[in-house]
């Protein structure tokens, strides 16, 4: 059974940064995709960012590019996300996420289908 468990969210005021993890365990995690999507209030989930396991390959969304990095640790099986410069509108839950090979249901980011997500992480930026 895929596990995703994410840590490190917070509450910081704009311009502040903040580092999420996410630990994958019952998951092939060096032949795949890790990656991270958000949802804010009354918006749709987007992806935010992945890299490839077996890799390192990265793939970012426009409106994080510059400011966040994605970084893996394959000896713990362990993504993050290093977010800096952080807007009031990166304002979101933050959910991991892992590629999901059978193409029977998740949300598509860069090509890869995603679908198997951790529990989310709130992240808030003041201005």
């Amino acid at each position: 059974q895929v596990q995703l468990v994410e840590s490190g969210g917070g509450s910081v005021q704009a311009g502040g940064s903040l580092r999420l993890s996410c630990a994958a365990s019952g998951y092939a995690y060096s032949d795949n995709y890790m990656g991270w999507f958000r949802q804010a209030p009354g918006k749709e989930r987007e992806g935010v960012a992945y890299i490839y396991g077996g890799g390192g390959s990265t793939h970012y969304a426009d409106s994080v590019l510059g400011r966040f990095t994605i970084s893996q640790d394959n000896a713990k099986n362990t993504v993050y996300l290093q977010m800096n410069s952080l807007k009031p509108e990166d304002t979101a839950m933050y959910y991991c996420a892992a590629q999901r090979k059978r193409l029977d249901g998740g949300s598509w980011f860069g090509g890869v289908l995603f679908g198997y997500w951790g529990q989310g992480t709130q992240v808030t930026i003041s201005s």
